[in-house]
């Protein structure tokens, strides 16, 4: 799920010989090859992030005035929300796109868990903590529109998908969609990924400088052709492949307009022949039996009989693809890059995924036998929220953890500074697995303090899915590598729907021996 940031995409020859592909899906040797490329863009996103530092550093400077965003209501018991704009027009945006961390935390230890600032327009309120948050997402009031806070960040993008429905009609619609993410149709979802993902796993070379975000991210974008869509492309993969990177990276411009040329263009007109795609296969998929995501949503119904129209799964698969694959691929990233600093918890991995059941991965053994890598994942996935701000919009004036907050109010949900406050996380900024599991070494996790996922009615409904789905590919890569990055080493990150490596993630990949 987007955060309103940045990402890049595309390919440019690595290293060793690599060369570049023009689509995503290929033959054994093909993906050998491909899995020694980085992107093109994510190269540009490296010089982008450079020029973004330097130009935040000097936006931070700006003296911007300190005040309230409203009075609260006398009598009303409420203290006002105070911050201030930062640089005209722009506001804080540069800051939180280079370091958003760093300046959570500041607003956080300034103002507390709610305040505000000024970003491309908009006086946004943020929020932060598991106060803050559970009032957000368990909306006793219905204050809170997800459809309108998206819709000036990614709505013409991901028009109507299930995250920017409200209300009885998000309801009516996850009711719905639920029956594609059944336990049994997760079971034949794990079916198709496994084949591909041993495959791919298997075909990447030993390296010095391997990409690694590059490669699990064009081994998502092919599970997605098979497991969401249900075939493997042909000639239309590349058009496909683009249109969707596209299509997420509209969003996240900064010029928003139509302007020939312009990211948010390119991203218009591809969000139309992604439409187009889609619809021109309804017909098929309705009638049909398959068990691919996209199918499947095309014979859901609920348990009163009702089922999606042609438009609605249209902008449905539009945006699940967007959703699955790009949370997925930096879930993955971040938590091989911990493990490629912290050598002690990789081989302790190791040593569980080895000594687990062997031959095929089955739900039942994703969900019982590897407590080690459940617990690693849970703590990747606090570091390192793959959505990492979520957006809101006030439909009345309300209050969240005593702070006034009057109507018509954009609101960002802090989901990645959050989980990296010391009020709940010892040590926040230390990887350590040891926190999920029992024992004296365990955290107290109090509600919405681990909420990578969200909460409330909004939570997210794949949940299970990406769970299952970035397990069994660390499995494999645990049974047939090792892996490490250089001492110091901290990739430059770029900020789409959350912490990116702008440089492709390169790690020193090492094959075991049989």
């Amino acid at each position: 799920m987007p955060s309103g940031t940045f990402s890049l995409s595309g390919t440019i020859p690595y290293h060793t010989g690599g060369k570049a592909s023009d689509g995503f899906v290929e033959s054994g040797a093909e993906r050998s090859d491909r899995a020694m490329t980085i992107p093109a863009a994510e190269a540009a996103a490296d010089a982008k992030v450079r020029l973004q530092t330097a130009v935040a550093g000097i936006t931070a400077r700006y003296p911007s005035r300190e005040h309230a965003l409203a009075a609260p209501p006398p009598g009303s018991g409420l203290k006002p929300v105070m911050g201030n704009y930062g640089f005209p027009i722009l506001g804080h945006v540069m800051s939180t796109l280079v370091e958003p961390l760093a300046f959570a935390r500041e607003r956080y230890e300034r103002y507390g868990p709610v305040s505000w600032a000024g970003g491309v327009g908009f006086r946004v309120a943020l929020l932060m903590g598991p106060e803050a948050l559970e009032t957000v997402w368990i909306n006793k009031d219905k204050a809170f529109s997800s459809t309108l806070g998206w819709a000036p960040v990614i709505g013409p993008f991901f028009h109507r998908g299930i995250m920017l429905l409200d209300f009885e009609e998000h309801r009516d619609h996850r009711r719905i969609m639920q029956q594609a993410f059944t336990r049994s149709a997760l079971n034949g979802y794990l079916d198709l990924m496994r084949p591909g993902i041993d495959r791919t796993v298997r075909s990447w070379p030993a390296a010095q400088r391997f990409p690694f975000y590059t490669s699990v991210k064009h081994l998502l974008l092919d599970q997605a052709a098979e497991v969401f869509i249900g075939a493997e492309l042909g000639p239309e993969a590349d058009q496909l492949s683009r249109d969707f990177h596209d299509t997420v990276c509209g969003g996240q411009a900064v010029i928003r307009a139509d302007v020939p040329g312009g990211v948010w263009s390119r991203g218009l007109r591809a969000r139309r022949r992604l439409e187009r795609y889609f619809a021109g296969q309804l017909p098929a998929r309705r009638s049909g039996e398959g068990t691919d995501l996209f199918s499947m949503l095309c014979r859901s119904r609920s348990d009163e009989g009702e089922r999606f129209s042609d438009t609605d799964i249209v902008n449905h698969m539009i945006f699940l693809l967007m959703a699955a694959h790009d949370t997925s691929a930096i879930a993955i990233s971040m938590l091989v890059y911990e493990l490629g600093r912290n050598l002690r918890w990789q081989n302790t991995l190791r040593d569980e995924a080895l000594s687990g059941p062997q031959g095929e991965i089955t739900m039942e053994d994703l969900d019982s036998a590897y407590p080690l890598l459940d617990a690693a994942f849970k703590e990747s996935l606090r570091m390192y929220a793959p959505a990492g701000t979520l957006f809101r919009q006030t439909l009345t004036a309300t209050a969240v953890a005593g702070h006034f907050i009057p109507r018509k109010t954009q609101v960002a949900i802090g989901v990645y500074a959050s989980m990296r406050l010391a009020d709940w996380w010892p040590e926040p900024d230390e990887f350590d697995p040891a926190r999920f599991l029992t024992g004296s070494d365990a955290t107290a996790v109090q509600r919405y303090a681990f909420a990578p996922f969200g909460g409330g009615a909004h939570k997210c409904i794949g949940q299970q899915f990406a769970n299952m789905n970035v397990k069994a590919i660390m499995l494999h890569l645990l049974r047939h590598f090792r892996w490490h990055v250089p001492a110091g080493y901290q990739p430059r990150m770029t900020w789409g729907t959350g912490p990116t490596p702008a440089d492709g993630l390169p790690i020193t990949l090492e094959r075991l021996s049989a």
